[in-house]
């Protein structure tokens, strides 16, 4: 006579068991089951007989598995105390007592919860319900802020947890989309589905068979098929600077825009210089245009202007919390 223990996770469609799992609840001589769980329409589909309890009584459970082959379904978030109540009934006369998995969470089934808690969260909590993009959107750079902070000062310890924030803002946005009634409206899944599609498109040397070199024809290749994307998108009006957005940070904008043209092999003297104003455009201030130049000569070194400017101000902030503890209490 034995007691098995059937663990399942809910992050799994119901009914999806082992062969195991499934071989053990048509051979058991009961099958209990807390009332309501989600596999029980499964087992009814199966034909396995199964006597629903309001809830888990070890002394119960025990008395019967000394009687016959019992299988308790456990709750889908799991019964740990169940199993802690009958393993010390069971310390003084021993019963053959087996947790069995029947079921497993894949790679990435904690994204389910995710989806799960923000859709709940949206229609419980009052300041979730008021968000829209717009409101959203200083949360996610700050979020993303953080990661790089983490990243630069070698915390990677905290990279989890703020990598789990942006995470959340981008599950926060879908949630928002996935209201709208208009021809705009996206779900996580579309979200998912396009990125995936992008990089299936975007790796034709992993995904499609196409044989390179090396790194630096996964790039070429990678400038190709955005460009091919962007034409099509923009169609003659496409160009490669389509995409580089505008609102970034100054110096990674500068860097980036002179990244595209270089890989166009556009004109250097395209770079505005200080004073210029006969074509009709602004202005440009001497700092601005020498600002320009930096950025091309950090581009030309290898260097990120960006990543350089922070590693300075970290430097100057430290120097100056140095020189504030120096200075006399007032």
């Amino acid at each position: 006579m034995s007691l098995t223990l059937l663990a399942t996770t809910h992050r799994v469609a119901p009914g999806l068991l082992t062969w195991r799992a499934w071989e053990r609840l048509r051979t058991a001589a009961r099958v209990l089951a807390p009332a309501g769980h989600p596999l029980l329409p499964s087992l009814a589909d199966a034909e396995v007989a199964v006597e629903e309890a309001p809830a888990p009584d070890p002394a119960a459970l025990v008395a019967a598995a000394r009687a016959a082959d019992v299988v308790w379904v456990a709750a889908p978030e799991g019964d740990e105390a169940l199993l802690r109540e009958i393993g010390a009934l069971v310390v003084a006369d021993p019963l053959d007592v087996e947790v069995l998995h029947g079921s497993y969470d894949l790679p990435g089934a904690r994204l389910l919860d995710l989806v799960s808690v923000m859709d709940t969260l949206r229609r419980e909590c009052p300041w979730d319900r008021e968000q829209t993009h717009a409101s959203l959107v200083p949360y996610l750079l700050e979020e993303s802020y953080e990661v790089l902070d983490t990243v630069e000062s070698g915390d990677l310890g905290a990279l989890r947890e703020e990598l789990g924030d942006v995470l959340m803002q981008v599950a926060f946005h879908s949630v928002v989309a996935a209201e709208r009634t208009d021809g705009t409206r996206f779900t996580i899944d579309d979200v998912a589905a396009g990125i995936v599609d992008k990089l299936v498109r975007r790796h034709p040397h992993v995904f499609a068979g196409v044989a390179v070199s090396g790194a630096d024809e996964v790039n070429a290749n990678w400038d190709q098929i955005k460009a091919a994307e962007r034409e099509a998108k923009h169609g003659a009006d496409a160009s490669a600077l389509d995409g580089v957005p505008m609102a970034q940070p100054a110096l990674s904008l500068a860097a980036q825009l002179q990244r595209r043209a270089a890989r166009m092999k556009a004109p250097a003297d395209l770079a505005p210089a200080s004073g210029e104003d006969g074509t009709g455009d602004p202005a440009v201030s001497g700092l601005g245009a020498r600002l320009f130049a930096l950025v091309a000569e950090a581009r030309e070194a290898g260097l990120d202007p960006e990543a350089e400017l922070r590693a300075v101000s970290r430097v100057f902030r430290d120097r100056v919390r140095a020189w504030e503890r120096r200075q006399p209490r007032a």
